[in-house]
């Protein structure tokens, strides 16, 4: 397979600099142009980047210029992680100019014709495309991964539906602060405290894992025939969002069960063989203490959901903790592993 060329957008921004990282040395993809904001437009990337990632920069894209973004530029593939104001009109115009679009923004996510993807979850949607090209006449295209919360919880419920059908979900999350951004939340806001209060993100987690649970007939989605109740909280943890869930599944079933459900879970031969798949797309802990951001938000590159004190619960039937990397799997990662299903299904 002959290598894509690929663009990231905002690439100076925290999702950015996270595509850039996990872009280097890819196997499928090679990165030929960044973009920025009129700030730092005109300078090299190591110039207009403060770099926030534990790693080094990647020598390669130190030295490439910082570019506006804007649709004309020597790529097939763009990766956005645009604030979701810009990417409202600047997605739509890519693709119309016919570039491939994988968006890490939420402007696009709940079009009827754009898919939201996991690929472990819903690849089946990644045909929505065809619809959009032939709705919109462009040859361009506008995939999105979903809200970075809704990730882990998401995969965690697809093998509960398989298995026993869900009836209502209830979520508190503990997210990250890496999900706000930089700069972020300010010090002395998340110092010894906890923010009960994330601008949009319970709308998104009770809408956007039932529309990636649902059913897709290649042209439109039915959402998933449940009900989610989530609330959404800021914690100071650097990366890694924790939700607690509590279900109630179609048909009872033990904690024994889930497990079994979650241990047995495995997405098609297809996707597992993506380079960016991990081995395990849901692995469950069964120490009493486990998932931890700190010991366990890098399984399988960040890219794997964790899950652990599955058990009974009093009111509903079950409940369970999830992990998830937010800045990886919930966000440029998944947004890459996109890109690498709708190539390996010839949709690009």
């Amino acid at each position: 397979m002959r290598k894509r060329r690929v663009a990231v957008l905002g690439a100076t921004g925290a999702v950015g600099q996270r595509f850039v990282q996990l872009l280097d040395g890819h196997p499928w993809f090679t990165v030929s142009a960044l973009t920025g904001s009129e700030r730092t437009v005109g300078s090299s990337y190591r110039q207009g980047c403060r770099w926030v990632l534990p790693a080094e920069m990647p020598a390669w894209a130190g030295d490439l210029p910082v570019r506006p973004s804007e649709p004309h530029m020597d790529a097939e593939i763009v990766f956005s992680a645009l604030p979701s104001k810009l990417a409202q009109n600047l997605e739509p115009a890519f693709a119309a100019a016919g570039y491939q679009v994988f968006s890490n923004a939420s402007a696009h996510r709940e079009a009827v014709d754009v898919p939201l993807l996991i690929p472990e979850v819903n690849p089946d949607h990644a045909v929505l495309v065809e619809q959009q090209r032939k709705r919109r006449g462009w040859s361009g295209c506008i995939v999105t991964n979903c809200n970075c919360t809704a990730t882990g919880v998401t995969v965690s419920l697809k093998p509960l539906l398989d298995a026993f059908g869900l009836r209502r979900v209830f979520a508190v999350s503990l997210q990250a602060i890496s999900g706000s951004g930089y700069p972020g939340v300010a010090a002395l806001d998340l110092t010894d405290n906890v923010l009960p209060f994330i601008a949009g993100e319970e709308e998104k987690l009770q809408a956007e894992p039932l529309k990636m649970l649902g059913r897709c007939d290649g042209e439109r989605v039915t959402p998933a025939d449940f009900g989610i109740s989530a609330h959404c909280n800021r914690v100071a943890v650097s990366d890694g969002h924790v939700v607690c869930v509590t279900a109630k599944l179609g048909q009872p079933a033990s904690a024994t069960e889930v497990v079994a459900a979650m241990d047995t879970f495995a997405p098609p031969q297809a996707v597992r063989e993506l380079p960016s798949s991990p081995p395990l797309a849901l692995s469950v802990r069964r120490e009493s203490d486990r998932p931890q951001p700190r010991r366990d938000r890098e399984s399988g590159g960040g890219m794997t959901t964790v899950v652990g004190r599955v058990r009974a619960d009093s009111l509903l039937h079950i409940r369970y903790v999830v992990l998830s990397h937010n800045t990886i799997k919930g966000a440029a990662g998944g947004s890459i592993q996109n890109a690498e299903l709708l190539l390996s299904k010839g949709l690009v």
